[in-house]
């Protein structure tokens, strides 16, 4: 793992920040990628770039460019090279040679972060499968030292090569992984089965990295006394939130939901990552309604907005009905005047100060129980149970003791409509 001091500034890693592109505009990847370099502790003492038609198989950008960023890093004394883009092992070798000093690529940047910001025992996993996934492909590349023969007792074969021994050993990881990620997959399956049984419907807060994703949770929670006390982690930086938190949002009238916080994307998101956190993300694909919480006051929301719809298309969350929260409207005059290419409702709030909460919250209900329906219905006295469940679960607006039973006016689910369609008046 790549280690960024992040605490005396003496130590810090001195970097260089190089792209290379191939025919797209990386301006936006660029400028991500030194708030990446940044938050993972590094000094910038320069950028670079260079476009290609295609990459140099050895060292993935052109001789030329190779020995001018070799003399960038001994004048400006570099530690490292940070690369926008995923670096094979063999690519990293020949460019660390050639430099001087060592190349970190993109996935290696973002997985270092991520390592540093896991709480969990389920998010350090998740992070270890990533770092495991990325490394096992480029062991050749790594230099020399996995190449000599190895020793010890029970770890190889006659003659086999420490490389060899290396590879085994990070594929029997591997599986041990998965399958206490498995283990922790059907912890989640029988909470979501749970849920669903309770009929309690759900919604996912989405989003880039840093929009404030874990604060519009924590406005929510807000709302209600007896939940300030479950707010969850939020902070500005990076990748603050890896696990996924689930919290009970009452919205009064008998009606509430579950809130569910999950990791923020980034461009270039790792496939290691993807594939490691696909568990995490599905949170997304079972939810009801799908909450895009995008920073307006961010130059380049349009971009992280797009962003999102592709990770969310690839996770396969594309089709689920979705509304728009552009966030941190207290950093921008008139946010209803910024141009928003997006297809669905949205909602302008300040999680920071509370600004839009009604807003929000109106569009939340009309979302999450548009299949409501208002119903007229007399209760017999003797069936009690069904009394105490629409007053606990339902909205009530109108409720009254009349001679053949008790009246209620109430909006019901579709599933409670049609099981108690025998006591409609």
């Amino acid at each position: 793992m790549i280690e960024f001091n992040e605490t005396a500034s003496e130590k810090r890693n001195r970097a260089i920040l190089m792209g290379v592109s191939f025919g797209e505009d990386i301006t936006e990847s660029m400028t991500e990628l030194e708030n990446l370099a940044r938050s993972a502790g590094a000094d910038i003492l320069g950028v670079m770039d260079q476009s290609r038609e295609k990459p140099e198989s050895a060292t993935y950008m052109g001789k030329g460019k190779v020995e001018e960023l070799a003399e960038m890093c001994a004048a400006l004394e570099a530690d490292s090279v940070i690369f926008n883009n995923e670096l094979s092992g063999v690519q990293i070798r020949n460019l660390e040679d050639a430099l001087g000093v060592s190349v970190i690529d993109r996935t290696v940047l973002i997985l270092d972060i991520f390592a540093k910001r896991a709480t969990s025992s389920v998010g350090r996993l998740q992070v270890e499968l990533a770092q495991l996934q990325y490394r096992l492909p480029r062991l050749t590349g790594f230099g020399g030292a996995l190449s000599r023969t190895g020793g010890g007792i029970g770890t190889r074969g006659p003659g086999e090569k420490k490389l060899e021994t290396d590879r085994r050993h990070i594929q029997s990881r591997i599986d041990d992984i998965r399958r206490e990620l498995k283990e922790a997959e059907k912890s989640r399956d029988v909470t979501r089965r749970k849920r669903e049984k309770s009929e309690i419907p759900t919604a996912a807060l989405v989003g880039y990295t840093n929009a404030g994703k874990s604060a519009v949770m924590n406005m929510m929670l807000g709302m209600n006394e007896e939940a300030a006390g479950s707010r969850v982690f939020e902070e500005d930086m990076l990748f603050a939130t890896l696990d996924v938190s689930n919290r009970r949002i009452d919205l009064g009238q008998n009606r509430e939901f579950i809130l569910t916080d999950t990791v923020g994307f980034v461009s270039k998101l790792p496939h290691t990552l993807v594939e490691a956190f696909k568990g995490t993300l599905e949170e997304a694909v079972y939810a009801d309604l799908i909450v895009n919480v995008t920073d307006i006051s961010d130059p380049d929301f349009q971009f992280k907005m797009d962003v999102t719809d592709r990770l969310l298309k690839e996770i396969g969350a594309d089709d689920i009905p979705r509304i728009n929260v552009f966030n941190k409207t207290d950093l921008v005059g008139s946010p209803e005047d910024i141009v928003v290419d997006s297809p669905y409702e949205a909602v302008y709030i300040s999680a920071k100060y509370g600004d839009g909460t009604d807003k929000f919250r109106k569009m939340l209900e009309e979302k999450l129980f548009s299949d409501e329906k208002e119903a007229e219905l007399i209760i017999p006295f003797d069936k009690g149970n069904i009394t105490s469940y629409l007053c606990d679960k339902c909205a009530v607006s109108e409720m009254d003791y009349r001679a053949e039973g008790t009246y209620f006016k109430v909006m019901l689910s579709s599933a409670d409509y049609e099981r108690l369609k025998k006591y409609f008046i």
